[in-house]
């Protein structure tokens, strides 16, 4: 059975910074695609950024403007999201998912889902 977990938000000021990380078990982690999705209450869930399943290559939403970095640990089935430069339209919960194949970019890709983490910033 497929299991990603998410850690690492909470509150941060305006400006700040968090890591988001995504443990993954029960797949081949290396050779799926990773992605980082948010969704606010009332809004439909938007694409963050996907990472390859080598690492070698990423993809972010046009709002990630060089704030946001994707990486990935094949070796400890780890996805990470380092957040700079937070803002408060940042708030949301953040999920990461994983898909078959070498990239995926659209939500419909992803076949395997977080439960998600937290991420306010707020002053």
């Amino acid at each position: 059975q497929v299991h990603l977990v998410e850690s690492g938000g909470g509150l941060v000021q305006p400006g700040g910074s968090l890591r988001l990380s995504c443990a993954a078990s029960g797949l081949t982690f290396s050779a799926h695609a990773m992605g980082w999705f948010r969704q606010t209450p009332g809004k439909e869930r938007e694409f963050v950024g996907a990472i390859s399943s080598s690492g070698m290559t990423t993809s972010y939403a046009g709002f990630v403007k060089g704030r946001f970095t994707l990486s990935r640990d094949n070796a400890k089935n780890m996805l990470y999201l380092q957040m700079n430069s937070l803002k408060p339209e940042d708030t949301a919960l953040y999920f990461c998912a994983a898909a078959s194949g070498k990239l995926a970019i659209e939500e419909h890709e992803y076949s395997y889902w977080g439960q998600g983490t937290q991420v306010t910033v707020s002053s």
